[in-house]
C-alpha cells in the first residue's frame, strides 16, 4: 500500500523526485446551444461496463447535429473504459489502426481505432504502474515504462513480451522509439539515467548520466540525438554517439514532465509543472534563444502527474495534459488557444492526435479514455 500511495501521489517527482469529453466546438469557443452528442461506449474484454450508446443532450457538444463528419470514427466521441486505475499515457500506432494505453492497473491496453474502437488486446506482467507508452515503427510493437524500474518489449501482435529490460534502480518515466536509421528504443528514469536498448539485445548500449531524475525524453527525428527533461528544469540535448550533452534549453521554471519532437524533426514541445507548454527551435545554427513561442492556460497541481505534451502531424496544432480536467489545444504558428474540451473528471495526463485523420484522444485519472473527432475549421 505504501508502493501505491507513492505511485499515485509522487508520479512525476517521486521525492527523489481528464458526461463525456464533450466538446470538440468551433474554434476559440464553444457551442452556446444544446445539440445532440452520441456517444459510443466501448467496453474491453475485462471491463464490466456495457457497451450501449447513450444519446445526451447539454449545452455543449462535441459535433452539433448536422455538421458533417471528419472521421472515421463509427461516432464523433468513442469513450473506452476498461482500466481499473488512472491512464498515464495513451500512443497510436504509427499507422492510425491502433491505439495504446497505460495505466496504474499496472496493464497495457491495445483498441482499434476503426468500428466500434473494440479492445483487441490487454498485455499483462509489469508489477507496478505503466507510466508511458510508445509504438515501434514496425506497427507490431511495443515498449513500456514502468514504476517497476523496467522497460519492456512485447510483441502486440503475439500479445506476449518480447523482452524486459532491466539495469534501471528506479521509477522508469519515458520510453521511446527511433523512426529512422537503427531500431533502438530508450528507457528514461528517476535514477537519473537515459538508457538506450538494441531490440535485439539484453543489455543498455549507451547510458547519458544526469544530475537529477529524468521526467522525460525523446529521439530527435533523425534518432542519433536524445532530448530529455529532468527536475532541474533544464532540457537537454545528447550527442548519443559521444554520450554527451551539445545542448541546454533553458525557460522552464519548474520540472519538465513531456517532451515531443514535430514530424519533421525541426520543432520540440515541453510541457512542465510551471503551467507554461513551451515550443523550441530545433534547426541547427539558430542564433540566440529557441524557444519561439510560450502555451499558456492548462495547468498542473499537487497531485505532479506527469502531464505529456504532443504535435499534430500536419503541425498546425500542439497539445499538452493539463490538471484542470481540460483538453487544451493550441495553433502552433500563433500560440492561440482553438480547443479547450470538458469531460473529464480526473486530470487528463496525455493527449495525442492521429496520425493521418482528425482524432484527438485522451487519457485521464478519471480512468477514462476518449477519442474523438476534430470540427472542420
Amino acid at each position: 500500500r505504501d508502493e501505491e500511495k507513492k505511485i499515485r501521489h509522487g508520479v512525476a517527482r517521486r521525492n527523489t523526485a481528464h458526461g463525456a469529453m464533450a466538446e470538440v466546438g468551433k474554434k476559440r469557443k464553444a457551442e452556446e446551444e444544446a445539440g445532440a452528442l452520441v456517444v459510443k461506449k466501448q467496453k474491453s474484454s475485462d471491463s464490466s461496463s456495457g457497451g450501449d450508446i447513450v444519446v445526451s443532450h447539454g449545452k455543449k457538444s462535441l459535433i452539433p447535429a448536422g455538421v458533417k463528419r471528419t472521421s472515421s470514427l463509427q461516432t464523433p466521441i468513442m469513450v473506452l473504459e476498461g482500466h481499473q486505475g488512472e491512464v498515464f499515457c495513451g500512443r497510436f500506432s504509427p499507422n492510425g489502426e491502433h491505439y495504446a494505453t497505460g495505466s496504474f492497473d499496472k496493464n497495457i491496453m491495445i483498441w482499434s481505432v476503426t468500428g466500434e474502437c473494440e479492445n483487441t488486446g490487454v498485455l499483462k506482467g509489469h508489477k507496478s504502474a505503466v507510466l508511458d507508452v510508445c509504438w515501434a515503427p514496425d506497427n507490431r510493437h511495443l515498449a513500456s515504462a514502468s514504476a517497476d524500474h523496467s522497460c519492456v518489449l512485447w510483441d502486440v501482435e503475439a500479445g506476449e513480451r518480447a523482452r524486459r529490460w532491466s539495469g534501471h534502480s528506479l521509477f522508469v518515466n519515458a520510453c521511446d522509439f527511433t523512426q529512422k536509421g537503427p531500431s533502438r528504443a530508450l528507457s528514461a528514469s528517476d535514477d537519473g539515467t537515459v538508457k538506450v536498448w538494441d531490440p535485439t539485445a539484453r543489455g543498455s548500449i549507451h547510458t547519458l548520466k544526469h544530475p537529477f531524475a529524468v521526467t522525460s525524453a525523446v529521439f530527435d527525428a533523425h534518432g542519433d540525438r536524445i532530448i530529455s527533461g529532468s527536475l532541474d528544469n533544464i532540457i537537454r540535448i545528447w550527442d548519443m554517439r559521444k554520450e554527451a550533452v551539445v545542448e541546454e534549453l533553458r525557460g522552464h521554471r519548474d520540472s519538465i514532465t513531456g517532451l515531443a519532437v514535430s514530424a519533421d524533426g525541426h520543432a520540440l514541445v515541453s510541457n512542465a509543472m510551471d503551467n507554461m507548454l513551451k515550443m523550441w527551435d530545433l534547426k541547427p545554427f539558430v542564433g540566440g534563444d529557441r524557444c519561439v513561442r510560450t502555451f499558456v492556460g492548462h495547468s498542473h497541481s499537487a497531485e505532479k502527474n506527469l502531464l505529456r505534451a504532443a504535435f499534430s502531424p500536419d503541425l498546425q496544432y500542439v497539445s499538452g495534459g493539463s490538471a484542470d480536467q481540460m483538453v487544451y489545444v493550441w495553433e502552433a504558428d500563433t500560440g492561440e488557444l482553438v480547443y479547450k474540451l470538458p469531460g473529464h473528471r480526473g486530470s487528463v495526463n496525455d493527449v495525442q492526435f492521429h496520425p493521418t485523420e482528425p482524432i484527438v484522444a485522451s487519457c485521464g485519472s478519471d480512468k477514462i479514455v476518449y477519442v474523438g473527432e476534430l470540427g472542420a475549421t
